[in-house]
């Protein structure tokens, strides 16, 4: 199913600023909060696709890359393809200390932690990672996928990212009785006020380790190398990045792990130059094919192809391949090819080949358009050469 446009999910304009999309977040996520429509699929799903604008729209470079070139450039879903989204409830819940100035705005009414897994407790989150990815002009133009090894954070395989020497290792959080957050109640001159904050005993997680792993001491992750199977999208271009959800460092004791974030850089092509989603080509030809007429073969991002020069073909010109240029991505459309025409000229010639020229030089046919005191194309040409 295709995904709706962000800004018509927030029902802001595409030139609203980042204080009308915080408002109109701010507005959907109290409205379909899952603690106030439980049980309600359809509110929940709109939760989510509320979170997942705002994720894009809030971000400037997001937001550039969204409104060039759509859902296709802003992650990678499960299935390999650019499709947006991949957001869970703690990449949802983690935003609402922006939106919400910290914490839920539901903590102190519908009895909690905003929804959050675990009991409410603290998830920790994986930093994000980097890459860049180096493709040849072909593997732009018709797709490609990449086998990469990231050098990231992984779970520990001793302890399965729990951190802990065994299962008897943990103990439940003295200080906040394992719901991960303490509460303060203050009494002011309009009454009791109650402020909810995390434990600073347990960071939130509800338990603490009385024994750690030994291999990742506690953390729950090692240093490591992952394979990553990456997906590219036709069309894309230099300078563009591609999200994969899920992809980057892992979290502390089994937390929700960063994303991988990729850097296209385009490899320079030897003939081939890219402009847009055009492609240009220079193709050097002599006088005397220009005037004759000749069939040559120039190269595309496809192979060869075979075009016609025909007689009295012009330096300066461009012919055009329909449809043998760069893809849009996320689109049907595909750009040209454009040939620039440049007459050779040979900057040595033997005596017969200068004596041949000579004899065609005060030919009518050989003076472009014969004007008043303008010379013609041999007499100007004789003297580049003497």
């Amino acid at each position: 199913m295709s995904k709706r446009d962000y800004y018509d999910v927030l029902g802001v304009s595409r030139g609203a600023d980042a204080d009308e999309i915080k408002k109109a977040y701010r507005k959907m996520a109290i409205k379909y909060h899952p603690d106030k429509n439980e049980g309600d699929k359809e509110a929940e799903e709109m939760f989510k696709e509320a979170a997942e604008a705002y994720e894009v729209l809030s971000n400037p470079e997001k937001r550039q890359r969204y409104n060039q070139f759509g859902h296709a450039a802003n992650a990678q879903s499960a299935n390999g393809g650019y499709g947006g989204g991949g957001m869970n409830m703690e990449d949802i819940f983690s935003q609402f200390g922006d939106i919400f100035g910290g914490g839920s705005p539901f903590e102190g009414f519908f009895g909690g932690g905003g929804g959050r897994q675990n009991g409410g407790r603290r998830v920790a989150r994986g930093s994000n990672l980097r890459i860049k990815v180096r493709l040849t002009l072909e593997e732009i133009s018709n797709g490609t996928e990449k086998k990469i090894k990231v050098n990231k954070q992984i779970l520990c395989k001793t302890c399965d990212g729990t951190g802990a020497k065994d299962k008897s290792s943990f103990q439940t959080c003295k200080t906040c009785g394992g719901q991960g957050a303490v509460r303060r109640v203050t009494n002011t001159i309009l009454g009791q006020m109650q402020t909810t904050s995390t434990c600073p005993t347990c960071n939130g997680e509800g338990s603490v380790i009385t024994s750690k792993c030994s291999v990742c001491h506690g953390d729950g992750v090692v240093r490591g190398e992952e394979t990553i199977s990456l997906n590219v999208p036709a069309g894309v271009s230099e300078g563009m990045q591609l999200s994969m959800s899920g992809k980057g460092n892992a979290a502390p004791r089994g937390g929700v792990p960063g994303d991988l974030i990729i850097l296209i850089e385009e490899i320079p092509h030897e003939t081939l130059k890219r402009d847009g989603n055009n492609v240009i080509f220079d193709l050097h030809i002599t006088f005397i094919d220009a005037a004759l007429g000749t069939s040559v073969e120039v190269p595309t991002i496809d192979g060869k192809a075979k075009i016609k020069i025909d007689p009295g073909t012009q330096g300066g010109k461009i012919l055009r391949l329909k449809g043998k240029g760069v893809p849009e991505v996320n689109s049907y459309h595909r750009g040209d090819q454009l040939i620039h025409i440049n007459i050779w000229t040979p900057k040595a010639l033997s005596n017969e080949e200068r004596a041949l020229l000579e004899k065609l030089q005060n030919s009518p046919n050989f003076k472009p358009n014969p004007g008043k005191n303008e010379k013609s194309f041999f007499e100007r040409m004789k003297e580049y050469f003497e």
